[in-house]
């Protein structure tokens, strides 16, 4: 019943702050910090543990980790944990089946977008390799409907193309679904019910947008839904208590991070 916002980056630099919401109240507080901050991780829940998934450790150069950092909200601690095969930033994350599986990301070392999908299992802090994405991708939208994980938009080797895709755990594969009709990356995302939703981020350049889509996987159909009131890109998504939650974000390039908290109710 809380969101954590955790590491990310600003005007300043890369940044360790946790800050918590708690949507009952409207109110924020602070927790323990995460021990090495990153910007633009992946993120997921499983069994009440936050897992924050490698990243990039600052914004001149860009270095990427491999590093697993594990948040226990019950102790307000931090641990370190199996840490990725593939070091990656702007990577997506979605759980399925109690398995957390780490999709795409950057590679700043040699300049590629990742189509590297790797498997984090947190009864037994081990990894496995996965089918590839079809079309490597940073900066994806990721989500679940059912049990498909929806890797749509991203930025590509040919830029921002729509590209989405599914996957399934029970065959390990991949699967062409219908794109996006707004190309874009860095938007934020989620899915409630039947449906996945993607909002914001950029088309191949700033400035944001304000677009808000839904996406049906049984008619693998797009739809065009009410716009947020500030657009932004690079925010911090999460879907709590059936409702969308956009964290924070960017509205300019290389701009001053924004503080906002807009809420989708579908």
């Amino acid at each position: 019943n809380k969101v954590y916002a955790a590491s990310g980056c600003n005007s300043s630099g890369v940044i360790g702050v946790n800050q918590v919401y708690t949507p009952a109240t409207n109110t924020w507080t602070t927790a323990a910090a995460i021990p090495t901050p990153v910007c633009s991780p992946a993120s997921a829940v499983v069994n009440s543990i936050l897992y924050v998934f490698g990243g990039y450790l600052d914004l001149t150069s860009h270095t990427i980790t491999n590093a697993v950092q594990a948040y226990n909200a019950k102790t307000n601690t931090w641990s370190s944990k199996s840490p990725m095969p593939t070091p990656r930033g702007s990577a997506g994350a979605a759980v399925e089946g109690g398995m957390i599986y780490v999709i795409g990301g950057y590679d700043s070392g040699t300049g590629q977008r990742l189509n590297n999908v790797e498997k984090y299992n947190p009864l037994t802090d081990t990894w496995t390799e996965e089918a590839p994405l079809l079309n490597g991708k940073s900066e994806p939208s990721i989500g679940l409907i059912g049990t498909t994980i929806v890797a749509a938009d991203g930025d590509t080797s040919s830029g921002d193309t729509g590209d989405n895709e599914g996957y399934s755990a029970s065959t390990n594969s991949w699967k062409s679904l219908a794109s996006d009709p707004t190309a874009r990356n860095e938007a934020f995302s989620g899915s409630v019910g039947t449906l996945f939703y993607v909002a914001g981020g950029i088309n191949n350049n700033y400035p944001p947008l304000n677009l808000t889509e839904s996406f049906n996987l049984t008619a693998n159909k797009w739809t065009v839904l009410a716009p947020m009131p500030q657009a932004t890109t690079i925010a911090g998504s999460v879907v709590a208590n059936g409702l969308l939650y956009c964290i924070g974000g960017n509205e300019t390039n290389g701009g001053n991070g924004i503080n906002n908290v807009q809420i989708y109710q579908p």
